[in-house]
């Protein structure tokens, strides 16, 4: 039973008939109050006809059991609950040989799809795909923690207009040795140089353009065999970036993969009655909902990204009937979600839960990425950039490219999960490196001291825990959190909840290690210090893990 469930049940038995669902024993906000704390007897108090303190007071007198040292009534009601030694330490001792460090397998039998990354094809990944990627890696690596079956879907934008103009200029710009040579490099020059020329003002080689987009969209062999050379080329160079960071899809499902379905898709719509035609285009009118006006099929008969998104769920609740998809974009385009989720309502898919992940615009050292500014730094550079000061750093400690990479990779990557996702950040490469403060090599730095200490111990018998100082206590409390700490992650849709609890983890065991003595102590101690560290250890390993962050044992 949970310190929370013993609470609850001190309720029931105070107050018998009453149902309380939402009781909960929370950390306590200052040491001084106690370990923990309760609130709820404010919120009942109205309902049971007394006063707050006196519904507390009841509470108070009916908990029972060994879990806690004492239990105070302060203020109005708040209930402050001081945990007993010797049951922390069963609960570290439960922790400690818990699966998964203590995470819950609450999506056990369930199936979620997660969206994210989706760089255009042909073209190089910039920092600009950086966000979407790792906090959608994080969310997926989270939600498969807790025991959920999840399908990571990139989706590719490998279908439309610059297909088009892409073809034309491969046939006609490129060198022979350039075709016979193709990369991502060379096509997205490619496509800089046919679209420049398709906006010349004779319009000759636009409406050629069109041409061979019309080609593709009705199945030319020649065409279709380019496109897709196009884009297994682009998925390669993708997959070579994703393996630097870590990160893996189970599908790659991109825009052409729904284009038999939009037609079907706004059929639908109008014999539902939710699409009619405005000037020549379908539309789906949601001004009541304060969402304005979705266009479901453009005058011209193309559709729109709204349509391939209707599509898109039709196939994923077909194909994998999940519980929820969670899709992780920028913060610009929540107009363009609210709508289709919406629609989708109306659909009647109301069985699956549609989430939108929004993120903040990024910029790098102070200056706001574009490719006007000239700061849209290729993906690939910012790694080998990452690398390259990582190396500087580790070199003198006898450091390899290996552990550079590491460092490096992970300093990136925390610089933007350590953030709420909505907020705008500033990539700077003093902060993202830094071995103090709240960073990714702070971290791996504070779990190598964890590995070193333990070597150094030699295999030390692993003995019962025992908690006897302040610092200890406060380390301990904290690494009982953990679980709670990753659920509450998966539940906001926020890797930064999790950052944040192994930043504080982390500080909490600097403490600990500063002012508690651990191999010079006397036995008992000495073991049960060393289990306390081995846990925190474990525990930062993990939750770094679920972050895509590499925990090497020396630096």
């Amino acid at each position: 039973m949970t310190l929370s469930e013993k609470v609850k049940a001190a309720f029931e038995k105070a107050f018998p008939g009453e149902l309380f669902d939402s009781v909960r024993a929370v950390p306590a906000t200052d040491p001084k109050f106690g370990d923990y704390q309760c609130n709820d007897a404010l919120k009942i108090a109205k309902k049971v006809g007394l006063k707050p303190h006196d519904a507390a007071q009841k509470v108070a007198d009916a908990l029972e059991g060994d879990c806690f040292e004492k239990v105070d009534v302060a203020g109005p009601g708040f209930l402050n609950l001081t945990v007993s030694p010797g049951w922390l330490a069963g609960e570290l001792e439960t922790l400690a040989k818990a699966p998964k460090c203590g995470i819950p397998q609450s999506g056990a039998g369930k199936k979620v799809v997660i969206d994210y990354s989706s760089p255009n094809a042909a073209k190089q990944m910039h920092i600009g795909h950086i966000r979407s990627t790792v906090i959608g890696n994080a969310i997926d690596r989270i939600f498969r923690a807790l025991g959920y079956d999840v399908i990571a879907d990139n989706h590719l934008g490998d279908w439309g207009t610059q297909f088009g103009i892409l073809i034309k200029g491969y046939r006609d710009l490129l060198t022979q040795e350039e075709r016979n040579n193709l990369s991502v490099p060379v096509l997205e020059k490619c496509y800089v140089l046919s679209a420049a020329r398709a906006k010349e003002e004779d319009g000759v080689w636009r409406e050629a353009c069109k041409a061979e987009l019309v080609k593709l969209q009705q199945g030319d062999g020649e065409n279709l065999a380019l496109w897709k050379k196009f884009i297994d080329i682009s998925i390669a160079e993708f997959d070579r970036m994703y393996a630097k960071l870590g990160v893996k899809f189970d599908t790659y499902r991109g825009e052409s993969y729904y284009n038999g379905v939009m037609p079907r898709v706004v059929e639908r719509l109008v014999k539902m009655g939710l699409a009619e035609e405005s000037e020549g285009a379908l539309v789906v009118k949601l001004e009541d909902e304060k969402l304005g006006v979705a266009i479901v099929r453009k005058s011209d008969g193309g559709y729109n990204y709204t349509t391939s998104d209707l599509a898109c769920v039709e196939c994923r609740v077909k194909d994998y009937d999940p519980e929820r998809i969670i899709y992780v974009t920028d913060a610009r385009q929540q107009l363009h979600f609210k709508q289709w989720f919406s629609i989708a309502r109306k659909m009647g898919y109301s069985d699956v839960q549609l989430v939108h992940v929004p993120f903040g615009l990024m910029s790098y050292q102070g200056r706001a990425i574009s490719t006007r500014e000239g700061n849209l730094i290729k993906l690939d550079e910012l790694l080998s950039e990452a690398k390259r000061r990582s190396l500087e750093i580790v070199k003198d400690r006898g450091g390899d490219e290996k552990l550079a990479e590491q460092i490096g990779y992970g300093a990136v990557k925390y610089s933007d999960l350590s953030h709420d996702p909505i907020t705008d950040i500033d990539f700077s490469w003093d902060k993202a490196l830094a071995l103090e403060g709240n960073s990714g090599p702070y971290l791996q730095y504070a779990y190598a001291r964890v590995r070193s200490l333990l070597s150094k111990a030699e295999g030390f018998a692993a003995g019962e825990f025992l908690v006897s100082t302040p610092a200890e206590k406060r380390l301990a409390l904290q690494l009982l959190e953990f679980p709670g700490a990753v659920v509450r992650a998966s539940e906001a849709y926020k890797p930064s909840v999790l950052a944040d609890y192994l930043f504080q983890t982390a500080q909490l065991y600097s403490s600990f290690y500063q002012n508690s003595p651990i191999l010079k102590s006397e036995e008992p101690v000495r073991s049960a210090r060393l289990r306390l560290c081995s846990l925190f250890g474990e525990i930062l390993s993990t939750g770094l893990g679920l972050l895509g962050i590499e925990t090497p044992e020396h630096i």
